[in-house]
């Protein structure tokens, strides 16, 4: 599956995800027990539980379900994908998710504000338990780490740990271990998600999220949504349309966008709506995931999936054959231009939010779509071959990418998409 967090660009060592939920009691927090951890940590747990209960019917597979219901359930959600387009339904999304966060930051906002009270040792283990977040990106996604370094502090370290959650979400279907993974294991991960929410972190990593989800209005359903992802990995190698592939880019990188908005924070005079900004960071998701499926093809394809519409590759006169056998031919070539120049247009489409975020959230995020759209242009470089290469920047380029997205950051942010022209 293409990359989870879309500017996470390698694979976490193994000591940071769960090798198999089977044995989840090996990823026990090293300083403390559970019991000693969650009453430390549950004075960070100070924020409104309103809306964290929450979730769609067509999102989550409860662990209570039997194989046949679970067979049926999703029958019917295939059923329910052809009544309603996805492009409906993530717009749909767009606006609960809105929504949501616009409650939760009226809520907390009309809280009587009062001092945490810190138990002694928490903000060490708080501090080390960020730390370790720190070196797992810092180590195994270099790009994305250099990148939050633009950020300050507390958002640096809010990004590192949903960066993490992301990525050992990921490597459940993806990772040395996906062979044992079952829809009940992935239940068994969503309901240790809504314990680290509810102020019950399980691990050190589940601490510094369960931290930052009570330091900012993060709402839990794109996380369940990025879930539901993974379960579509687990049973989907194919996708017949883009309408379908729109949908599983929403699952697994247009929620990334939904969880960093409210860490990225928007501009205190911004005039836009907060269905446009969501707009604007699920394109970007979308951007970047289109970006690493396009990149990834060859790779994708050893393992036995190809993330690209069927229907469109008939169209081109192509086949599943034709990327196994690794040719590039003009064939190809046409096929890929047209994938590439529906990127560039979901990238169009975000930098009208960037211009929304805070300033001092900027310069990261658009050095990321900056970084993410040359992978285009060093495909097109490559002659199309993502067959038997992978597209890469070189360090000069990202060098030389920095300063002009820094000049980008200092744009004075404009008014993005009426609420009523969703994403299209």
């Amino acid at each position: 599956m293409p990359m989870t967090l879309t500017w996470v660009a390698t694979t976490l060592n193994p000591e940071t995800i769960p090798t198999s939920l089977v044995l989840v009691d090996l990823f026990r927090y090293s300083y403390s027990s559970r019991s000693v951890l969650t009453e430390r940590l549950r004075v960070f747990s100070h924020r409104t539980k309103t809306g964290r209960s929450q979730k769609l019917s067509w999102c989550s597979i409860s662990s209570k379900r039997s194989a046949s219901s679970l067979i049926v359930s999703l029958e019917a959600e295939e059923e329910d994908m052809a009544a309603e387009s996805s492009v409906q339904r993530v717009n749909s999304m767009v606006l609960k998710q809105a929504a949501l966060v616009t409650e939760r930051l009226r809520s907390e906002a009309n809280l009587e504000v009062k001092p945490d009270i810190v138990l002694p040792g928490t903000l060490s283990i708080l501090d080390d338990a960020y730390g370790r977040c720190r070196e797992v990106c810092a180590e195994h996604a270099k790009t994305f780490y250099l990148g939050t370094l633009l950020l300050t502090p507390e958002r640096q370290r809010a990004m590192w740990a949903i960066a993490v959650w992301c990525r050992r979400t990921d490597e459940l279907v993806d990772g040395p271990y996906a062979s044992l993974l079952t829809p009940h294991a992935l239940d068994r991960w969503e309901s240790r998600l809504e314990e680290l929410f509810e102020g019950r972190p399980f691990d050190a990593f589940d601490a510094a999220l369960s931290d930052t989800v009570a330091k900012f209005p993060v709402d839990i359903q794109p996380f369940k949504d990025l879930l539901e992802g993974m379960r579509m990995d687990l049973r989907k190698l194919r996708y017949k349309n883009f309408d379908e592939l729109y949908l599983y880019c929403y699952y697994v990188a247009g929620t990334v966008g939904f969880m960093s908005v409210p860490v990225c924070g928007i501009a205190p005079d911004s005039q836009a709506t907060m269905e446009s900004v969501y707009i604007a960071a699920l394109a970007l998701g979308t951007a970047l995931q289109l970006t690493n499926i396009l990149r990834d093809v060859g790779e994708d394809a050893r393992r036995g999936r190809i993330y690209l519409p069927q229907d469109e590759l008939a169209q081109a006169g192509l086949s599943d054959d034709d990327i196994f056998a690794g040719k590039v031919t003009d064939k190809w070539r046409h096929f890929m231009k047209n994938q590439i120049g529906r990127a560039r247009t979901f990238y169009d489409e975000a930098e009208k939010g960037v211009t929304e975020l805070n300033a001092a959230s900027r310069w990261p995020v658009w050095a990321s779509l900056l970084l993410y759209r040359q992978i285009l242009d060093e495909i097109e470089a490559n002659d199309y071959d993502n067959l038997t290469r992978k597209a890469c920047v070189s360090k000069v380029k990202k060098l030389a990418t920095l300063p002009i997205a820094f000049a980008k950051s200092l744009m004075a942010h404009h008014l993005l998409l009426p609420r009523s022209n969703l994403v299209h």
